[in-house]
C-alpha cells in the first residue's frame, strides 16, 4: 500500500477516513465501491465507506467521546445541541435516523422531532 513518499499522503488522509468511519486498504484491493486515492501519478490508498447507516453510529459514538459521556446523560440543552449538530451533518435523511438518535438520546421519536421543529419555529 505505500511506496516511496506515499506514507505522508496516507498519513496525511488517514484523520479524515477515521473521522467518517471509513477503512483505509490497498488499492489492489478496492471494490467497485471503494474510492482510490492517487497521489504524484500512482494509486497510493483505498478508502472504503462505510454505509450510511453505520456512518450515523459512528458520528453518535465521536459526539460521545467529544461530550465525555455516554448521550443519553446530558442535559435538554445539550441534547438539543447534538440533534442541531446531528441534522446539519444530514443524519436524518437516513433510514430510522430519528429512531437512532432518540435511542441514543435516551428520548422520545416526538423529543427529537420537537428539537427539529423548535429550530424551525423560533
Amino acid at each position: 500500500m505505500t511506496g516511496d513518499g506515499d506514507d505522508a499522503f496516507i498519513a496525511a488522509v488517514k484523520p479524515l477516513v477515521d473521522a467518517m468511519g471509513g477503512e483505509l486498504l490497498p488499492p489492489d484491493e478496492a471494490g467497485s465501491e471503494d474510492v482510490v486515492l492517487s497521489w504524484r501519478g500512482s494509486d497510493v490508498v483505498a478508502v472504503r465507506l462505510p454505509q450510511l447507516a453505520d456512518s450515523l453510529d459512528h458520528i453518535l459514538a465521536a459526539m460521545e467521546r467529544r461530550m465525555g459521556k455516554p448521550l443519553a446523560d446530558l442535559d435538554r440543552k445539550a441534547k438539543q445541541e447534538v440533534v442541531r449538530t446531528l441534522e446539519a451533518r444530514g443524519a436524518f435523511s437516513v433510514r430510522h435516523g430519528v429512531e437512532t438518535v432518540a435511542s441514543a438520546l435516551g428520548v422520545s421519536r416526538f423529543t427529537v422531532y420537537n428539537y427539529l421543529n423548535r429550530d424551525k419555529n423560533p
